[in-house]
């Protein structure tokens, strides 16, 4: 390992902390200005069924400027206040919740009467999944066609699966979605695949191979969706490596002195070639973490860390809001980190000194 690698892994760990701060401030600042909040949503809850103190604080005058008061007398609106937390001043809030989440205390759900991290760890494996598989199946598919490409500069073959590329680019992956879903997830045309849901109602009782088969027929319209609207720009990543290792004097050199174009391709282009992409490994996977937490699972109701998070979004949980998001920043910042430090592993050409950033 490296001399200054070690200051530097340090150092960008550090550097987190007010990345961290940085997000969760700008969160909360914003949380304050959006209406409907679980105060305003809890008054109007009150209001349709009729409860106590509805009506009482107009007869009482203007005593609260409130709002979401909407006609609950004053005691019990602090009650609802106090229930919520918002009782308290905007600034002790503010660091109220800074406190917690460097402890890594999330919270409790306003709604679900559950700890953040239950939730949390609850609905992990599902949002994994979808991520690995995408991931997985992406770089599978990218990184063969973007060395058949880069071998095959400017043939019919490059043209032809370039328009392909672009047009699964062009198109996002929630689109593709929408898309399968009407062709073939029980829609206008054909109904080959579940509309909804990670596993079936009966899985349970299924036998190992058929929870298997039942598991990956449900994954076929989600994993299709994320592939297809992410699977370009590691494949064009891969054929412009490629081909920039290709031009270089080193395989020139090869070249000369009788290597086959196999041995140059897989002796010396494919390790310099491939750096920016395993180097990219993490990110990338992140991506497909991120995409397919936020629009797959929303789409395909699959009940994950995404699903939970927009519907969270929509009921004003702001415990689940700034836990998940606190959860999904500090990922990306370590995976950021792990994604530089792997330039090391694979291309030890590369230095870390104790002062650099």
């Amino acid at each position: 390992m490296q001399h200054g690698l070690l200051p530097y892994i340090f150092k960008r760990i550090l550097l987190m902390i007010p990345t961290l701060i940085g997000v969760m401030t700008l969160t909360f600042a914003v949380v304050q200005f959006v209406p409907g909040g679980p105060v305003e949503q809890m008054v109007l809850e009150l209001k349709g069924r009729g409860g106590a103190g509805v009506g009482a604080g107009e007869a009482t005058g203007s005593g609260s400027n409130y709002r979401g008061r909407q006609g609950i007398d004053e005691k019990n609106l602090a009650e609802i206040k106090a229930l919520y937390g918002f009782d308290k001043p905007p600034l002790q809030r503010y660091v109220d919740m800074l406190k917690r989440l460097a402890t890594f205390d999330l919270g409790e759900s306003y709604y679900q009467h559950q700890s953040v991290w239950s939730l949390v760890v609850s609905k992990f494996p599902v949002s994994i999944s979808i991520g690995l598989w995408t991931f997985f199946i992406t770089y599978l598919i990218s990184v063969p066609l973007g060395i058949m490409k880069a071998i095959r500069e400017g043939t019919r073959f490059d043209t032809m699966t370039s328009i392909v590329i672009l047009i699964g680019y062009a198109i996002p992956g929630f689109v593709m979605g929408v898309v399968l879903l009407v062709l073939f997830g029980g829609g206008t045309f054909l109904q080959l695949f579940p509309l909804r849901g990670l596993v079936s109602d009966q899985w349970e009782t299924f036998s190992l191979g058929g929870k298997i088969a039942d598991y990956i027929w449900h994954l076929v319209l989600p994993i299709t969706a994320s592939v297809l609207g992410s699977f370009a720009v590691i494949t064009m990543l891969t054929k412009n490596s490629f081909i920039e290792e290709i031009r270089k004097q080193y395989v020139v050199t090869a070249r000369a002195k009788g290597l086959s174009e196999q041995q140059v391709l897989w002796k010396h282009i494919f390790r310099n070639a491939m750096i920016p992409l395993v180097t990219g490994f993490p990110a990338a996977f992140i991506g497909a973490f991120f995409a397919g937490s936020l629009l797959i699972e929303t789409l395909f109701s699959l009940d994950g860390l995404g699903l939970m998070s927009f519907e969270a979004v929509l009921r004003r949980d702001y415990p689940v809001v700034f836990g998940t998001l606190y959860i999904f920043t500090l990922i990306g910042l370590v995976t950021k980190l792990i994604s530089d430090v792997a330039y090391v592993l694979v291309d030890p050409r590369i230095q870390f000194d104790a002062g650099g950033a």
